[in-house]
């Protein structure tokens, strides 16, 4: 497991993370909170690749809102 990045926003319905290493996961890779709790699946990979950005897509019982500004890992 690895740290992933933060949420810095939401839209369309996915959140949106800036990832803290420019080696970013695997599109499909399981994303956990600091509890380990499953909070979605990456779905797309974006940005600049010195600093990338990843789409992920939130199980139904995640509140999108909540998750702006928590840190989020890769299983």
């Amino acid at each position: 497991m690895h740290r992933l990045g933060t949420v810095s926003r939401t839209a369309q319905g996915l959140a949106i993370i800036q990832c803290d290493a420019a080696d970013p996961p695997d599109i499909g890779a399981e994303v956990v909170d600091e509890s380990l709790s499953r909070v979605g699946r990456v779905v797309d990979v974006f940005g600049p690749v010195s600093a990338p950005y990843v789409a992920v897509t939130t199980d139904d019982r995640i509140d999108l809102v909540d998750l702006v500004g928590e840190k989020l890992y890769v299983r």
